[in-house]
């Protein structure tokens, strides 16, 4: 794999950035703080996503005061191109994916999982392996050296794939671990079988099932007998039931006969009464009309008729009622006019009285109103005097301009100004007291190594030794940065004097700008309260005038309410004369009504007289018939009477006695066959349940039997399964620990060549020994702080060229990242260092990437580029620099 290029926008401390990096060694140099070692972590982050951010979140990953961030790296692997594009987006304090794209020769993906996943087929390890392997980062260098051997032994075995197999070998031990436990469940199954079986072949099932099913056979054969017989007994006793059913019909026709007869006899008779009482009727209705001409006779006198005739009493009964009309609807006009004058009364007294109290909370408003004139006039004046305490305050808050070092306006950016200063001046001693420590630690060292005379590790004289000889040249080098360092301490206090006061000053703006809000406000709302005063006037003039109004009007109502009660006294009068009048008519219409209704009742009774000689006439008639029939049932009685055989019916009783008791016995037997039968069918049925239940428990028991049989040969797959990935494990891992055994030795060889050390053990569990010249094991820990960095990243190489000759042709190893490696290095193993880079060069790494604030190192790069910060913008830029400067440094 190679990186090609990769381009940064709003990415940690970069704006715009793009660089393109080509085979061979890039040093990416700068100072401290400028930035370098983001450009990896950029690598990283397009490849891994947040998996590479560590405790970190997307939130860090996006420039300062920015709302949106991108990445974008181009790589070409195993000959292919790929590109792999990651946005980012504050949402509220939150950072969120908005884009992650994977575009390859197989076509695009897309997902922050999805990518991530693919890129870790295609690279065939994860970003913990990568870190482990292709990426040492900035801190790391001793990581592998500091780790135990279990932890360094899963490390390493999972960058060479070995931990699929651990995890297979596990997979295997549970799949043995289940299989036994089904195993030992089927056991347990199959016993219980077995004793479910012996139960039920020990109950003779089927020995039981013959006897049973004889026993059906013989109640079955005496029930069809017991139901023949009783379909003979039931045709007996349907012959006796027909012949004692028809001498019941005669019987009850002759019956009916005499209830007839009986009937007819009382009918006529009844009738008879009616006939009489019907003649009775007559008499009383022809008296009674007599009365009623007498009654006629009487009445005429007392009306102006000369005739009761019906046409001439009807004719006066409507004059009457008309005149009767006439004088009702004079009557309702009066009553009606008496109303309205007497609701006109009401309504004007009504009115009156709510214009007098109109007239009475008008003039109350007009004194509420002149209350509260005084009130606003008082608060007018003091809002008056409000506005000029405010323009003193302005005033005064503006005069500690008057010796300030900006104008009245300008003092927030003045303030930012400073703020930015203060930033740059820190980020500035922070990196001085880096190199003020990092100067310490060197000092420390040649003194502790001078006054031990030898290297207490090694045992040579360090006469003569780098490390003693630079002593004079580091001490006039930290005397300088401390010098430094206490100019700068000087100029940070002078800036946060500068920034106190220029905070003061941007508090005293915005003191102004409340206080100048404040008077307008107030001054705005004395300008409302002066208006308020003038409607409030007005208002007060207003109410009184309607005050004034209000009790002229009501005089007026009042006044109109007097003269309608004097009208309303004459309209009493008239209805009194009204009602008189129609009390006469009233009795002249009660005397013609009674005349016309005797003339009516005159002519019922004659209606009825009539009716009644009919009625009788007709009764006459139908007593005639009923005689008639009554004859011919007599006769036809004599006839059914002689019909009768004493003798037969008898016979026919017997029979039908005899047939009911004996249905009655053999239904009881037949009840208790059937009993005996369903019995026996319950019992057969039970029997048979059992003997399929036990055939069902032996087929169940010969596949318990075939499934022990797989499972038995199921664990000891499982068995052989687990032991051969333990094997082959720890097979590949020895084959691996000896390979990176000899390249460890030929990578440490080529870097660190002295007489101190002779070989480097690297043992089955991954445990480190580093033997002497003269055979002395050492721990890595006992080394210096430079060899053991040194040490570890020939570690490091040697995994990274045992994995590239491990799997070359299927996937192309990533580039080899070192991030800050001379941390810990002095210049003498920056020497070596350098050696280190250019050894794996030499082997073939196709692309290395080193980032150094080191001078020295640029002298094995291929291409360089530096990193600066603009101080202004606290931004970082990248420049290439020219590969002729590169191979100019590293031929010098």
């Amino acid at each position: 794999m190679r990186v090609d290029r990769v381009r940064l926008r709003n990415f940690k401390c970069y704006g715009e950035a793009e660089l393109g990096l080509e085979r061979g060694v890039t040093i990416v140099h700068g100072v401290n703080g400028s930035g370098k070692s983001t450009l990896l972590e950029a690598v990283f982050f397009a490849l891994y996503g947040s998996k590479a951010l560590g405790d970190r979140t997307l939130d860090d990953v996006i420039t300062t005061g920015e709302e949106e961030c991108e990445v974008e790296l181009e790589f070409t692997h195993d000959g292919r191109s790929y590109r792999v594009e990651r946005r980012l987006k504050l949402r509220g304090d939150r950072a969120t994916t908005t884009k992650c794209l994977l575009e390859g020769p197989s076509g695009a993906i897309e997902g922050a999982r999805d990518v991530r996943h693919e890129v870790t087929e295609l690279l065939r390890m994860d970003a913990e392996a990568f870190v482990n392997c292709a990426y040492v980062r900035q801190g790391e260098v001793n990581k592998l050296i500091h780790a135990s051997p279990g932890e360094r032994q899963d490390m390493i075995d999972d960058l060479l794939q070995l931990g699929a197999l651990e995890e297979y070998r596990e997979r295997a031990s549970d799949a043995r671990l289940g299989v036994k436990s089904v195993l030992d469940g089927q056991r347990e199954v199959l016993e219980d079988l077995r004793r479910q079986v012996k139960r039920k072949e020990d109950q003779e099932l089927h020995d039981r099932l013959n006897a049973l099913e004889s026993s059906h056979a013989d109640v079955v054969d005496d029930i069809e007998r017991f139901e023949s017989q009783r379909e003979n007994a039931r045709e007996t006793l349907e012959t006796a039931e027909s012949v004692l059913e028809r001498h019941e019909e005669t019987r009850e026709e002759i019956a009916d006969l005499e209830e007839g007869i009986e009937e007819l006899r009382s009918k006529i008779a009844e009738t008879e009464r009616k006939r009489e009482n019907a003649g009775e009727t007559l008499r009383e209705r022809r008296s009674e009309r007599e009365e009623l001409e007498d009654e006629r006779d009487g009445l005429l006198g007392e009306t102006e008729l000369e005739t009761i005739d019906a046409d001439a009493v009807e004719s006066r009964i409507e004059e009457l009622e008309a005149r009767d009309e006439e004088l009702r609807d004079d009557l309702e006009d009066v009553r009606v006019s008496i109303t309205e004058r007497n609701g006109e009364v009401e309504r004007l007294r009504e009115e009156a009285d709510e214009l007098e109290s109109q007239a009475e909370q008008a003039r109350e408003e007009a004194d509420e109103l002149d209350e509260r004139i005084e009130n606003d006039r008082e608060a007018i004046a003091d809002r008056e005097e409000t506005v000029d305490d405010l323009d003193d305050d302005v005033e005064s808050a503006r005069s500690a301009f008057d010796d300030a070092p900006v104008a009245f306006g300008g003092a927030e950016s003045h303030l930012e100004k400073l703020e930015s200063d203060r930033e740059e001046l820190v980020s500035t001693i922070n990196d001085v007291t880096a190199e003020i420590r990092s100067v310490e630690n060197a000092i420390e060292e040649g003194e502790r190594l001078r006054e031990a005379g030898k290297c207490p590790e090694c045992g040579q004289d360090v006469a003569g030794s780098p490390h003693v000889d630079i002593l004079e040249e580091k001490r006039e080098t930290l005397a300088t940065l401390e010098e430094r360092l206490s100019g700068l301490e000087d100029d940070r206090e002078e800036l946060d004097e500068r920034i106190e006061r220029a905070e003061s000053l941007v508090e005293a703006e915005r003191r102004v700008d409340r206080l100048e809000e404040n008077r307008e406000n107030v001054a705005q709302l004395l300008e409302e309260k002066r208006e308020s005063l003038e409607d409030r006037r007005e208002q007060r003039n207003r109410l009184r005038e309607e005050g004034d109004e209000h009790e002229r009007e009501a005089e007026t109502k009042r006044e109109r309410a007097s003269d309608l009660e004097s009208e309303v006294a004459d309209a009493r009068t008239e209805l009194g004369e009204i009602n008189a009048e129609r009390g006469e008519i009233k009795e002249r219409l009660e005397t013609l009504r009674r005349a016309s209704e005797i003339e009516a009742e005159r002519a019922e009774l004659d209606r009825e007289i009539e009716t009644l000689r009919q009625r009788r006439a007709d009764w006459e008639t139908m007593n005639d018939e009923r005689r008639e029939q009554l004859s011919a049932d007599r006769e036809h009685k004599r006839e059914l009477e002689s019909e009768f055989d004493d003798d037969r019916v008898e016979t026919a009783r017997t029979k039908q006695s005899n047939a009911e008791q004996y249905l009655e016995k053999v239904d009881e037997k037949l009840a208790s066959l059937e009993a005996d039968r369903d019995e026996l069918q319950g019992k057969i049925g039970g029997v048979e349940e059992k003997i399929e239940e036990l055939e069902r428990l032996r087929d169940r028991l010969e596949t318990v039997e075939e499934k022990l049989e797989r499972l038995d040969s199921l664990y000891d797959e499982a068995e052989t399964l687990q032991t051969t990935y333990g094997e082959l494990r720890a097979e590949l891992r020895q084959r691996n620990v000896e390979t990176l055994e000899r390249l460890l030795n030929e990578t440490f060889d080529l870097v660190y060549q002295n007489d101190s050390y002779a070989a480097i053990d690297l043992d089955g569990e991954y445990r480190l020994t580093v033997y002497q010249k003269d055979g002395e094991p050492l721990e890595p820990e006992q080394l210096s702080g430079g060899e053991r960095a040194l040490f570890n990243l020939s570690l490091r190489c040697a995994i990274y060229r045992l994995l590239a000759e491990g799997v070359e042709g299927t996937a192309p190893m990533p580039p080899l990242i070192l991030d800050e490696p001379t941390v810990f290095l002095d210049s003498g193993h920056v020497t070596q260092l350098v050696s280190l880079v250019e050894s794996m060069r030499d082997l073939g790494v196709e692309q290395i990437v080193v980032v150094s604030h080191d001078e020295e190192l640029i002298g094995a790069a291929d291409s360089l580029v530096r990193v600066e910060k603009d101080a202004t913008s606290n931004r970082s830029r990248l420049e290439r620099g020219r590969q002729t400067e590169a191979a100019l440094l590293r031929s010098d």
